[in-house]
């Protein structure tokens, strides 16, 4: 076994180093959209519409960076890195979907968390948020 001794690497094609180009300019641009659907979710309901449409962009470029780095063989940390950012943006179209589902009671439970000024005001918007839930869903 010769431990000192690595194997030469190997010169990368033009197209090889375009293709990895490419694909990196893809990972970041789909980490940046999880990440926008992620602030715009967390920053008010009322721009659910936008984190679903960045959610959904985020899926269709998921896709495209995981089809290419196992079509060119790409590093394995963007491998890893493309598979977690699928199943963040999974969470977050089950996140979007539920927020359209309930967006009344949502809404409700903002506006009125925003007006209480004590602890106790605001153990009773989550009761009322609660409470305005079916019961089936509780």
């Amino acid at each position: 076994m010769n431990s000192g001794v690595r194997p030469t690497p190997q010169p990368q094609s033009q197209a090889a180093k375009s293709a990895l180009a490419l694909t990196h300019t893809l990972f970041r641009t789909f980490l940046l959209t999880v990440l926008g659907a992620i602030f715009v979710y967390i920053l008010n309901v009322s721009y659910v519409w936008l984190s679903g449409i960045l959610t959904a962009i985020a899926g269709v470029l998921g896709v495209v960076v995981l089809v290419r780095t196992l079509r060119f063989k790409q590093p394995r940390i963007i491998l890893f890195g493309t598979i977690s950012g699928l199943l963040v943006t999974a969470i977050m179209c089950l996140l979007v979907l539920t927020a359209v589902v309930f967006f009344q009671q949502i809404t409700t439970l903002e506006n009125c968390v925003r007006g209480a000024l004590t602890v106790h005001a605001r153990d009773l918007c989550q009761v009322d948020f609660q409470n305005s839930i079916p019961s089936g869903l509780r």
